[in-house]
């Protein structure tokens, strides 16, 4: 089996893994540094905070519910390498948008009228730009690694993401707004110079008329892609996952502020712990599967993930009460004597949960025609996307009725259980179908 190390060196991943290492910090140093600044800088309310938050989460998610068909359909048929250099292209001018929203809020220069609007459509747009490159940076792999190459590749695209999503997250959380609002347009200039040297990655098989009525395509793609029980159980199981990672991310900003009386660097210090987690994970499970993409550790490390959640809620539940006129920073907060169990709690989480997402990934890449992967792959993201919409508004509909935000957190352990039966189930189908490939359209 190829080695990580030797797979990152060849021109044939590198350029790809670089290209959506920027992405994915770029991502995530702009919304966290929009987030920690409105959370913190602007209201005083665990209601506001948290809706606030959800809204943020909801514009992100919207474009994946609405164009992932399209951007599926455009990856099978059009040349990979192509698009991603369109979509870079896109990332830098949405970038000076949202970098203009950064700037105008840090100077409270029509902070609801005009920063906040300026900040949130970059955000629509930085959806829209990801639910294009997402089925993109999943269906390439195949196409340019061998067989046996696949789940390293996935793995090191999954840890290469959260360790981007490390960097971002710790910048937003210890630099100024204006300085983060520079940093964003000059990475999302640095990633389009990375894109020009991903390899041509042309259609498999002969173009076929895109769709472009996205409602019926979208429909359409789901249907067809999830009648085929692997690739039903992979999707489904993949969705409840993600409804878990949704409530937990709204979640830890209020969470961090208002159960636990710290400072955004705390907030900030979880994604980290989080982010390091899921990328540790991701690379740990290429090892104990020897390369196989495979569900078969999946119920196992779903359930283990439960268990931590209820952990991670126990714990929550036992902080001390502070006075929140005088918040924790990220030191202090280490000092607390609850505070490792709380993030080794959270970093179990984030462990277990790379751990049972990057072999389904690599799973629904393999299992399917290489002439499908990218559609499968937005079919997966569609499906995703509904799941975190459904689990977004059901956790701020239980902030509105009175739930404290560390009793919804067993929300996304009994989520962890539902997932277990789902990923069970596919083990048992992948067994009865070994080797076999599923052809759609």
């Amino acid at each position: 089996m190829t080695t990580n190390s030797n797979l990152i060196s060849q021109r044939r991943f590198l350029p790809l893994f670089v290209t959506q290492l920027l992405g994915a910090f770029n991502d995530n140093l702009y919304k966290n540094a929009m987030l920690l600044f409105v959370v913190y800088g602007l209201y005083n309310s665990e209601a506001q905070e948290t809706r606030f938050s959800a809204i943020a989460s909801g514009l992100f998610i919207m474009p994946f519910l609405l164009l992932s068909a399209l951007a599926g359909q455009l990856a099978d048929m059009r040349d990979k390498a192509r698009l991603i250099r369109i979509i870079k292209t896109c990332e830098v001018a949405i970038m000076v948008v949202g970098a203009a929203g950064l700037i105008l809020a840090s100077h409270h220069v029509s902070v609801e009228t005009l920063a906040i609007p300026l900040m949130l459509a970059a955000l629509f747009a930085m959806g829209v730009h990801s639910a294009f490159f997402g089925p993109i940076k999943y269906a390439i792999l195949p196409q340019h690694l061998r067989p046996n190459e696949v789940l390293a590749g996935t793995g090191l695209v999954e840890a290469g993401t959260y360790i981007a999503i490390l960097a971002g997250t710790i910048l937003a959380g210890f630099i100024s707004v204006q300085w983060a609002a520079m940093a964003v347009v000059a990475v999302a200039i640095i990633g389009r110079i990375a894109a020009q040297s991903v390899p041509c990655a042309p259609p498999v098989h002969a173009c076929q008329r895109i769709d472009l009525h996205v409602i019926r395509s979208s429909v359409n793609l789901v249907r067809m892609t999830m009648r085929h029980p692997r690739v039903f159980l992979a999707i489904a199981a993949i969705s409840v996952f993600w409804g878990v990672g949704a409530v937990l991310f709204i979640q830890f900003p209020p969470l961090a502020k208002n159960v636990l009386g710290a400072s955004k660097s705390v907030a900030s210090l979880f994604l980290v712990v989080f982010s390091i987690g899921v990328a540790l994970g991701s690379v740990s499970i290429n090892h104990l599967l020897r390369g196989k993409a495979s569900a078969r550790f999946a119920p196992i490390s779903i359930v283990a993930m439960a268990l931590f959640i209820v952990a991670f809620d126990i714990v929550c539940r036992m902080w001390p009460a502070r006075d929140h006129s005088h918040m924790l920073d990220a030191w202090s907060f280490v000092m607390q004597p609850m505070a490792i169990p709380l993030l080794g709690t959270l970093l179990g989480i984030a462990v277990t949960g790379g751990m049972f997402v990057v072999p389904l990934y690599a799973f629904l890449t393999t299992i399917v025609d290489k002439a499908e992967t990218s559609r499968t792959i937005a079919a997966n993201n569609i499906v995703n996307s509904a799941a975190m919409v459904i689990s977004s508004v059901f956790a701020v509909s239980l902030t509105a009725i009175g739930v404290a935000i560390v009793h919804q957190l067993l929300l996304g352990a009994a989520l962890c259980a539902v997932s277990a039966l789902l990923s069970w189930k596919l083990y048992q189908v992948e067994k009865a179908h070994v080797g076999e490939i599923e052809y759609t359209f």
